[in-house]
Parts: structure tokens; C-alpha cells; sequence
């Protein structure tokens, strides 16, 4: 039974020959298809590159300007205050009690001479006319012992006692009328007179402040630059004053003298200033931004700040040109182009390297460029680009 069994299994197994062939013809379908499909994939991928090379980056819209040299006139810019060039607060010189004032509001015009406070002087005026009456009869005593002492009648003696009680009575006089002169304050110089600080019967110290005056036709401006800019200032050179609360308005001026030595801690120098002030619209104490003006510089390469492309690499700008690539049609694109940038005064910022007169560049819309990239130029809409904005208030 078992030997019948093995007969019909040997029988029905195939024989290595169709092993083989059916090994074979699975072997080559299945490269087939593989080929197949990587025929496939070749053609789709050729497919994307004849689209992908077909296609054209729409251009970027962009505001241009061509490189030109201009005339810089840089400053120095600073803050400072203003303090009257002649000022004082009057005070009282002896104690006593106010008799007459005829101070006005605080802004009156004042001139030299003019009376501002008097105090009472009654007992000193009545000891003035005692002085005066001793002083009087005195020099007639004096006369009289002079005739006596040229006819021989009197010793010398006795003249010069006389004479010693009239200097003596003089002296008395003189010094009450300087007690009275010190109790009547006038105005030292020209000027406007601030707010009162006295009254009418009001007793003062000596030393009790009255009344500030000020000189104001002439204003001094002090401030302060950094030590790397003293080698460009002098005395005499000229100034620009600005206020706050005084708008559209500049002040001209120059440098009257400069520190001999600089702050320890800030590395400051010190710098005053003098500024005329002939519609009494500035005052002291007011804070004030201070323009130093330096000599022009000529042949400046200067571009709209919004023009730089600001990197840690390195700043740069794009160049508009023809470009082309290849065998296509030239067309408008942008060179990115590095520079070295100077200083910056108002929109612009000087390029010391990089760039030269001629070139046309972009001015804004960096931010989306790269190199290579079409551009459209339209100027419709151009960014500020004034070496002295003005702002506007809100």
C-alpha cells in the first residue's frame, strides 16, 4: 500500500526541467514590470521638468532710483538747555519792610535804572536831614576857624578839629544816603522781569529773594558730544536750535566756548553756545535739540534706508539689470550687491563701498528678492528718501 502511495506522488510532483521554466518566466515578469513602471516614472518625471522649465516667476514689483552724488551737509546732533545770558535773582540787601513796588507781571520789559522795590526809609530819611544840618553847621565852623586860622586868632589845633568834625559829618551823611540807596532797588540791566515773590508791607530779610530778571535777547545753550566728535568742533562754528512748544521754528547760533576737560564718567565734552532770540519766544530752562554744523561732504553715494537689505552676513542692495540665462530671452532682473555702509543722516545712509553713480537699484520691496529674480519697476508710490524729514504731529 505505501509503496502504490509513493508511485502516484511520484508521478504527480513536476520535474526539475518545469521548476526551472516556471522560476524563469516569474523571474522575468517581475522585471518586466518593474521596468515598466520605472518607464513610467521617467516619463512623468520629464513630464515636470519640461513643465517646471517651461514655467517663468511672475516679476516682483518694485520702486527704483539711480545712484546719483549728492552734497551732504552733516551735523552733530545733541540735547541741551537754555539759560539767559545775563540773569539774576534781585534779593534784598538790609532788612525792612516794603513800602512801594511797582513790579508788574510776571514778562514785563524793564531798563536799566528803572525802580522796582522801595522800602521803608522813613526813619533813615529823617536821620538824613539831621546828618544834613550837622553837616552844615559844621562846614560853617569850619569856614570860620579857617578865616580865625589865617589871621593868627585860633591855634592849629583848633582847626583841625574843626576840620575833623566836618570830614566827620560828611561821612555821617554819606553813610545814611547809602543806607537809603541799598533799601531802593533798581533795575541793574535790561531785561524781563519774572513773577513777584514780595508785597506791599511785607518785611524781608536781608538776602530775601524779590524778583528774577533776565536778559533775553541773547540766550546761552549748553550741551554735551560724545569725546569722538571733539576734533570737529571749534569756537565760532555754527549752530541750529530747535524747541519743543515752538514749532517750525530754528534758531540760529554759534559755539561761544568749549570744556577744558571732559565728564570722567560719560566721556562728554561740554559745549556752550550763544542764540539770538529776538522774538522772546525761547526762555531759559527749556530743553532744546542742538544741530552742530560740520563742513559739506561732496560726492556722497547715499540710498533710501528702505533700499538696504540688513543681514548678519553683511548688508546689501539689489541692482536692477538685464540678465539673462541661458539661450532664453534676456530679461529685467536684480544682482544682489554687498556694500559698506557710512554714515546716516535723515532717510539715507551713506555707501562707502559698492555701489557707483549710474546704477539703478531698488528702493523698496527688498525683503522679497532674491538674486536673479524678474522685477517690474513701477515709481508710482516712492519711499521717503529726504536728508531732513519733517515729522508730523498727531
Amino acid at each position: 500500500m505505501t509503496t502504490e502511495q509513493e508511485s502516484k506522488s511520484l508521478a504527480l510532483s513536476p520535474s526539475p526541467r518545469k521548476k526551472v521554466t516556471i522560476t524563469f518566466f516569474v523571474i522575468f515578469a517581475m522585471v518586466l514590470f518593474m521596468a515598466s513602471m520605472g518607464l513610467l516614472k521617467k516619463t512623468q518625471l520629464a513630464g515636470m521638468a519640461r513643465a517646471s522649465h517651461a514655467y517663468k516667476t511672475p516679476p516682483v514689483a518694485v520702486t527704483s532710483m539711480a545712484v546719483e552724488a549728492q552734497i551732504w551737509y552733516p551735523v552733530l546732533q545733541a540735547v541741551g538747555s537754555l539759560s539767559a545770558a545775563q540773569g539774576v535773582m534781585l534779593s534784598a540787601d538790609l532788612p525792612g519792610i516794603v513800602y512801594k513796588t511797582p513790579l508788574g507781571p510776571g514778562g514785563t520789559m524793564v531798563h536799566k535804572g528803572d525802580l522796582l522795590v522801595q522800602l521803608d526809609t522813613r526813619q533813615e530819611e529823617a536821620q538824613l536831614r539831621s546828618a544834613e544840618a550837622k553837616c552844615v553847621l559844621a562846614k560853617s565852623t569850619f569856614d570860620r576857624t579857617m578865616n580865625l586860622s589865617e589871621k593868627s586868632v585860633v591855634a592849629k589845633a583848633t582847626l583841625d578839629d574843626a576840620r575833623a568834625q566836618y570830614d566827620s559829618a560828611l561821612g555821617a551823611l554819606e553813610e545814611i544816603k547809602v543806607m537809603i540807596r541799598r533799601k531802593t532797588l533798581y533795575a541793574p540791566f535790561d531785561g524781563m522781569l519774572g513773577i513777584g515773590l514780595i508785597n506791599e508791607g511785607q518785611y524781608l530779610q536781608s538776602g530775601a529773594p524779590i524778583v528774577p530778571l533776565n536778559l533775553l535777547d541773547v540766550l546761552s545753550v549748553n550741551f554735551s558730544l560724545p569725546q569722538q566728535n571733539f576734533s570737529e568742533l571749534h569756537a565760532g562754528q555754527a549752530i541750529r536750535v530747535k524747541a519743543e512748544g515752538v514749532p517750525h521754528k530754528t534758531f540760529e547760533g554759534t559755539i561761544t566756548g568749549i570744556n577744558s576737560e571732559l565728564d570722567a564718567v560719560t566721556r562728554n565734552i561740554g559745549v556752550s553756545g550763544s542764540i539770538k532770540n529776538e522774538d522772546m519766544l525761547l526762555r531759559g530752562g527749556m530743553f532744546v535739540t542742538v544741530e552742530v554744523l560740520l563742513p559739506p561732504k561732496k560726492n556722497v553715494i547715499a540710498v533710501p534706508e528702505t533700499a538696504i537689505n540688513y543681514a548678519p552676513y553683511g548688508d546689501s542692495v539689489f541692482v536692477i539689470e538685464s540678465l539673462k540665462k541661458g539661450n532664453e530671452v534676456p530679461y529685467l532682473g536684480v544682482r544682489e550687491q554687498p556694500v559698506t555702509l557710512g554714515t546716516a543722516q535723515g532717510d539715507q545712509v551713506e555707501i562707502i563701498r559698492g555701489l557707483k553713480v549710474g546704477d539703478t537699484i531698488v528702493t523698496s520691496g527688498v525683503f522679497k528678492l532674491r538674486p536673479g529674480c524678474p522685477v517690474k519697476i513701477n515709481n508710482t508710490v516712492q519711499p521717503e528718501n529726504d536728508l531732513e524729514p519733517k515729522t508730523v504731529d498727531s
